[in-house]
């Protein structure tokens, strides 16, 4: 353990052990592992350091568990909103072609929660994929070394692995979509619990100036149908000739539509809505919602490789490879 006045004492991890060693991760992963790819000297090197620090490591290390028995937790934060579903089920369909479990933890959005679930999560499981909120600082406290797998940041900050959702294309796709139909007021429904604007606030505004439009046209909502219904009539109340809108996402754009027909507005007549990650759910509705879409069994399948790469001590995959494109998919409602 490495401790200063003061502080809890920290977990040594497979990389304090690579860097007083002086090799790569993957070597501490082999020699710790008695695979016969490295010479003896530079095994004797890590297993001298590796004792030297004390260095303890995983379950699935020590050879207590077989890689078709690993445990892995998904943490998201709200399973109400069918997106979280979809990735829950995205990861569950490539974590089983592996033989693995995954445990799923829903924080509800909540600071408290995600602080409680990490409390206990270490215990529990040989690796994490998720959403966090929190600061790397105090994730990296709570998970001590163990492999770490975020979704829907942007990894080429950050000291973990990261699968970035990319979807500044689609945007501007979309809005170009409804320039060539008219639409000259476009207004955004965008996520209000964030502090700042959204990243895809920051694509839609880029993609509205592009085209000479007023960037401002904007509304915050709660990711909920009525949440997006709220924010609608908000924003039609400050500006009533706003004939589109681009939704931060389709629960809330969902809203949108319901809340149009309520006020007499038809879609896509009087009223375009295009949404953001491609929910089955974007289908059932009337008319079918067009949106930004992302593949979310790409998304499950990227995050269960780079954990399958971080637990066996291979090369991971590089932040441009952890990357989800996002494509406009048109239907009915714009």
């Amino acid at each position: 353990m490495v401790s200063t006045p003061g502080a809890e004492p920290r977990k040594i991890t497979i990389n304090d052990v690579a860097r007083s060693a002086g090799v790569s991760r993957q070597t501490v992963s082999r020699a710790l592992n008695d695979k016969g790819e490295i010479d003896g000297d530079t095994k004797q090197r890590v297993l001298d350091a590796a004792r030297a620090l004390g260095y303890r490591p995983s379950r699935f290390a020590r050879g207590l568990v077989r890689q078709d028995t690993m445990t892995i937790g998904l943490v998201i934060p709200d399973l109400l909103n069918p997106f979280f579903t979809e990735v829950a089920a995205a990861a569950l369909e490539a974590a089983r072609t592996r033989g693995w479990q995954v445990v799923v933890y829903d924080t509800a959005d909540r600071a408290e929660e995600e602080r409680a679930t990490l409390q206990v999560i270490t215990s529990q499981v040989d690796a994490v994929i998720g959403y966090f909120g929190c600061s790397e600082s105090e994730l990296e406290s709570y998970t001590r070394g163990m492999p770490v797998v975020l979704i829907d940041r942007d990894g080429r900050g950050t000291r973990f692995s990261s699968i970035r959702i990319d979807g500044e294309k689609g945007v501007h796709d979309a809005v170009a979509h409804l320039v060539a139909k008219g639409h000259t007021r476009i207004g955004m429904l965008d996520h209000h619990a964030r502090t700042e604007p959204s990243i895809r606030h920051d694509w839609f505004t880029a993609a509205a100036k592009a085209h000479g439009l007023d960037a401002g046209l904007v509304s915050r909502a709660d990711q909920t149908a009525d949440g997006g219904g709220e924010a609608l009539r908000t924003l039609l109340a400050a500006h009533p000739d706003v004939t589109a809108v681009f939704a931060f996402n389709d629960i809330i754009a969902v809203g949108a539509l319901r809340e149009a027909r309520r006020l007499g507005r038809g879609v896509p007549r009087d009223l375009a809505v295009i949404g953001f990650d491609g929910l089955q759910l974007g289908a059932l509705v009337e008319p079918p919602l067009s949106s930004v879409a992302l593949d979310t069994r790409e998304l499950g399948a990227l995050a269960i490789e780079q954990v399958a790469r971080l637990l066996a001590g291979l090369d991971p995959l590089e932040a441009d490879e952890l990357v989800v494109h996002a494509e406009l998919r048109l239907s009915g409602s714009a």
